[in-house]
């Protein structure tokens, strides 16, 4: 089921079928080119578990990593969270480990660009220098956000400057990256800990990606771990943020631009298996029985309505994105609650479309390399991708819905 988007290529919000912006339209006609070369390569990967270094140096080449990068910074410049989620989607489509890896690179250099505009002083420089960096030199910056047990932490060093400790844990494209921007809290020597991002290059002292990664999905993204051994971060490489542990819910509006976007992951693999699928039925001719007819019919509703609600997620995101004028706690609340929405219906949507798609096919889906198992193992990474997992979604959603979302919940 592809919805038809208009002359241009581009389709009215609320469809997810095509482009919105000039910008956006570039970008799917450069991917265009390297779609099929992923899908082609996708089971081998799938099956070694190998990261397709090939294909990302190709993107870069064609400027595909500094998309979302100003183009003052030598990247493509889209802005529209709709477009970069269908990008993300029909990435997925072809290879949902390059999609996951991608999100994260797409994501960096919209933060980077709101940082640069509304950050602290230190922020907006070294935001302006992660933009230069993605732009111009092709930097592939990998996002470490998972504790693995222990918090990570950015301890004072004695020339002013930090030294990160820590381990995380599921860090996309590790082993491969250029940079790297680590979630981790401060340990100040007095005061309250801060919540803070540190930038480091990946040949930082004491810092190791060991290429390890032997995921039971996505497993051509290289989410390894990653150690953080005293290293050595400038001050001016440190984004400092609230308080630990203090509610901040104009914080939520950022965690909504960087995170909505990994949707289309799931999105474009529901997608994938629902074409494949109905490919097959098809190719046997004559008239299915009126079993498979029904199970047909109920996919197309499925993808129906996880792409419609994934579409109005993302109009509220764009809408609310540059209204920074407005209330910051509650335009924060305003952004998350439709994101949270979206998500629950396209985790729980995508696996059934799966699972449907494996019933129709029978047994020979359930072989290590068919296409439908790579599906069924990789959608369900959705379910604990931050912001929220499941529990913390329940928690914010019902608090919002009651009107107790000031007095806990996810934050």
């Amino acid at each position: 089921m592809t919805e038809q988007a208009d002359s241009t290529g581009r389709a009215s919000a609320g469809t997810l079928a095509g482009p919105l912006t000039p910008e956006g339209h570039a970008l799917l006609e450069i991917l265009g080119r390297h779609l099929p070369g992923m899908a082609s390569a996708a089971t081998g990967h799938d099956r070694d578990g190998t990261f397709p270094l090939d294909a990302f140096q190709r993107l870069a080449a064609d400027g595909v990593l500094g998309a979302t990068v100003p183009r003052e910074f030598g990247g493509l410049g889209v802005r529209s969270l709709h477009d970069v989620c269908l990008a993300v989607k029909r990435i997925a489509e072809a290879d949902a480990s390059v999609a996951l890896s991608l999100h994260m690179q797409f994501s960096r250099g919209i933060t980077m660009s709101y940082e640069r505009e509304h950050g602290s002083d230190t922020g907006r420089a070294l935001a302006e220098r992660l933009l230069r960096l993605m732009g111009t030199e092709k930097a592939l910056i990998s996002g470490a956000l998972k504790d693995a047990g222990v918090t990570t932490e950015l301890v004072p060093a004695a020339d002013g400057g930090w030294r990160l400790v820590g381990r995380k844990i599921l860090v996309s494209m590790a082993p491969f990256a250029t940079h790297f921007v680590v979630a981790a809290q401060t340990r100040p020597t007095s005061g309250r800990p801060l919540l803070a991002s540190a930038f480091l290059p990946a040949d930082a002292l004491g810092l190791k990606a060991p290429d390890n990664w032997n995921g039971m999905g996505m497993r051509a993204s290289a989410s390894t771990e990653v150690l953080f051994q005293d290293c050595p971060v400038p001050a001016a490489d440190v984004f400092l943020r609230g308080p630990v542990g203090v509610r901040n819910d104009a914080a939520m509006a950022g965690q909504t631009v960087s995170s909505i976007g990994l949707l289309g992951v799931y999105a474009g693999i529901a997608q994938a298996a629902r074409d494949f699928t109905v490919a097959g039925i098809t190719r046997r001719g004559g008239q299915p029985a009126a079993a498979v007819r029904t199970l047909v019919a109920e996919l197309d509703v499925k993808l129906y309505t996880l792409r419609t609600a994934l579409a109005a997620a993302l109009t509220s995101t764009d809408h609310h994105a540059h209204r920074t004028t407005d209330d910051p706690g509650e335009r924060g609340r305003l952004m998350m609650a439709p994101f949270q929405y979206a998500k629950l219906i396209v985790n729980r949507t995508a696996a059934s479309i799966v699972e449907d798609c494996m019933t129709l096919v029978g047994g020979a889906s359930f072989t290590a390399h068919h296409p439908l198992s790579r599906h069924y193992r990789d959608v369900r990474a959705g379910w604990f991708m931050q912001p929220f997992t499941y529990a913390d979604a329940v928690d914010h959603l019902s608090a919002y819905a009651l009107g107790t979302d000031g007095e806990g919940g996810a934050s």
